[in-house]
């Protein structure tokens, strides 16, 4: 099943990311080929039967002449296969009105074979017909014909494009894969959300038809094993998918593309605890394949490994139709309360809305946080329903008249008053079931179409959502950051963003670079055709330094302020952070074991390697399920010696009796 470069990426894999061989191979296949406890395969080759004429349909016809009386079942079968040759026996019987003893009777008389025929179970690629590959602007052309160089050389290495929100960095990709795959060469193309992959594979099919294949989780398991079969078999050599797409067996891999490079989404957040974007430099680099990172906001560590010369760095500094970057107005929503407007929609925004309603032009509303309201406590002693399985508040959801936690799913009902002191319930923050309730108020009569975890569940409901905003041209559609990136809607031309504060004062040193992406790329969704766009930062803090370059769309100034914040940090790119982290259900004992933890670890690094460590510390939700998560965060310039010892510490706690009840992992940049 695994190539020999597959199986060197695994070493690679456990080196990397302290994991076993076993785990790296297990992310690399996908579940079809496991086998369950009692020892058969998960899933299994879908196949249909078929019969298949063994002479002539001349002769079968005359065969059928003979046996009208005699046979008359088996003549209408002959009849009709004389017509096709080959049909699907279930097709066969049904049209003829016939059962399987005159399909067996006729097989024994060697006039026809029996036999089953593999048939694979793909995605559905959506409405796609054959077109053309679109034209390029003199800018894209001059990108192009640089990449196409790099790509030619003996060792391609990394490239950084960046380029403005809309200036057309997919068709570049295009064109590049067409070279590619016209000189036989396979490409992964990776993308950071399930709900882009419709919109990719609809367009890429367009281009290259049948010659695309596709993985992400979204798939049912036997859509991904017979994905894998084709992508394997030759059958296609481009793929398209989410981070687990990096492990496609393509054969004679020339290029992997990781579009939105600067999503967290490329880096998994279970065993094996793998960057999407090392994996591809690995794999690229053993195939002298050359690897391109696409982002209109590259993370700040691919940033700076192309100000020191480590990646090639192209720009494309203007949208593909020449249109400028959509006209940004930041509200100031203290004012708004100051002016008694407590609802989440601020009067300038409240105008452009309908402006646009008139105009027949569409909106997007962006609230990066699904629900009715995040918090539900008492006006008189204070009382706040928390999650009693996790360190969180639950969250309202009207529509379902429950509190919901959403990290372990456990809900409630709602008790009418405070069951503390009797006292009323009120409800604070806001998420997308109460935007979407304020628009239906402000707007009566006007359709919504609200795009959260909480309408997109089913698969494939991310192409039903965005197919009917397109197709019935609904004016306007709230959602979470699936609607924040990568999307292509020609007639929006008015974006809003709700709370831009809401991610700015996370417990992450990135938090900055996460909004300042998040912001300028549900900006960039407005105004990509012909129309001017427009958008509204709503914010409570509008003299915030990344708000404010977040409406300019200014990224090199934030790229410099966030450099000098984090040499000051000594955070990446400037040096390595490292977290060991333990989860378990005795808070106490998994304390103590980290405490002892962090003192082998002092004794068992190299005198000449400069190491800073911090904790045992809470992560920022410290218990999940019942469990209770904490760390120590680790601050070197990480080596091969420093692996070797952190390993070693990795594998004496997982065999150490005393700590059988706790699981330990050891995680690169940890997330929050």
């Amino acid at each position: 099943l695994l190539s020999e470069e597959l199986l060197k990426l695994a070493l690679f894999m456990r080196e990397r990311y302290f994991c076993t061989v076993f785990d790296a191979v297990k992310a690399m296949l996908p579940a079809g080929f496991w086998f369950d406890s009692s020892g058969r395969q998960k899933t299994h080759d879908k196949t249909r039967e078929m019969a298949k004429l063994t002479v002539s349909p001349e002769e079968a016809q005359q065969i059928s002449e003979t046996k009208k009386r005699s046979a008359p079942r088996q003549a209408e079968v002959l009849e009709l296969l004389s017509c096709f040759e080959i049909l699907p026996t279930q097709d066969l019987l049904h049209f003829t009105k016939s059962d399987r003893n005159v399909l067996h009777r006729l097989a024994e008389l060697e006039v026809i074979e029996l036999f089953h025929q593999e048939v694979l179970r793909r995605p559905d690629p959506g409405k796609c017909s054959s077109q053309a590959l679109p034209d390029l602007s003199v800018e894209q052309f001059a990108v192009l014909d640089h990449l196409q160089n790099q790509i030619h050389q003996a060792q391609p290495g990394v490239s950084l494009l960046s380029g403005v929100t809309g200036s057309g960095k997919t068709q570049i990709y295009a064109y590049l894969i067409d070279m590619i795959l016209h000189s036989g060469g396979g490409v992964i193309l990776l993308v950071p959300e399930i709900a882009l992959t419709p919109q990719m594979l609809t367009l890429f099919s367009s281009w290259f038809g049948n010659n695309v294949a596709v993985l992400h989780s979204g798939l049912s398991a036997g859509e991904r094993y017979d994905e894998w079969k084709r992508i394997k078999r030759g059958e296609a050599h481009l793929v398209i998918g989410t981070r687990s797409a990096v492990f496609a067996p393509i054969e004679n891999l020339s290029l992997v593309i990781v579009d939105e490079e600067q999503e967290d989404s490329y880096a998994s957040e279970s065993n094996p605890r793998y960057q999407a974007k090392e994996v591809a430099r690995f794999r690229c680099y053993q195939n002298h394949a050359a690897l391109i990172l696409g982002s209109a906001t590259p993370d700040l560590k691919s940033r700076y490994a192309a100000d020191i010369g480590k990646y090639d760095f192209i720009q494309l500094k203007s949208r593909y139709n020449a249109k400028p970057l959509p006209v940004v107005h930041v509200v100031d929503m203290k004012q708004e309360l100051m002016h008694g407007n407590a609802t989440n929609l601020s009067t300038p925004l409240r105008e452009a809305i309908l402006n646009r309603i008139e105009k027949g032009e569409q909106s997007i509303l962006f609230l990066n946080r699904r629900g009715t309201s995040k918090l539900v406590t008492c006006s008189s002693c204070g009382y706040i329903y928390r999650c009693p399985h996790c360190s969180v508040s639950m969250t309202w959801h009207a529509n379902r008249r429950r509190m919901i936690c959403h990290y372990c799913g456990t809900s409630r009902m709602l008790d009418l008053h405070c069951p503390d002191c009797g006292g009323e319930i009120r409800f604070l923050g806001a998420g997308t079931q109460l935007l979407e309730t304020e628009l239906h108020e402000s707007f009566p009569g006007i359709e919504v179409l609200r795009v959260d975890a909480d309408t997109v569940s089913p698969v494939g409901s991310h192409r039903v959502l965005f197919d009917r905003f397109v197709e019935e041209r609904i004016p306007l559609m709230i959602g979470t950051q699936m609607v924040a990136k990568g999307l292509n809607f020609e007639n929006v031309t008015l974006v809003g963003v709700i709370s831009a504060d809401q991610s700015l004062y996370l417990n992450d040193f990135r938090a900055g670079e996460k909004t300042f992406a998040l912001l300028t790329q549900v900006i960039g969704r407005a105004g990509r055709s012909n129309k001017s766009g427009e958008a509204f930062v709503q914010t409570f803090t509008p003299e915030n330094e990344i708000i404010r370059l977040a409406a300019a769309q200014d990224y090199e100034s934030f790229y410099l302020r966030e450099l000098d914040m984090r040499r000051i940090q000594n955070a990446p790119p400037f040096y390595d952070w490292v977290s060991l982290s333990a989860v378990g259900h005795d808070e106490q004992q998994l304390l103590h074991s980290l405490k002892n933890c962090k003192e082998n670890l002092a004794l068992r690094l190299p005198k000449e390697c400069i190491v800073q460590m911090l904790g045992p510390i809470p992560m920022s939700v410290v218990k999940v399920k019942d469990r209770y998560r904490y760390r120590i965060l680790i601050c070197c310039r990480m080596n091969k010696e420093i692996r070797l010892v952190l390993s070693a510490l990795l594998v004496s706690c997982s065999q150490d009796k005393r700590m059988r009840d706790i699981t330990f992992y050891i995680e690169n940049e940890p997330v929050p």
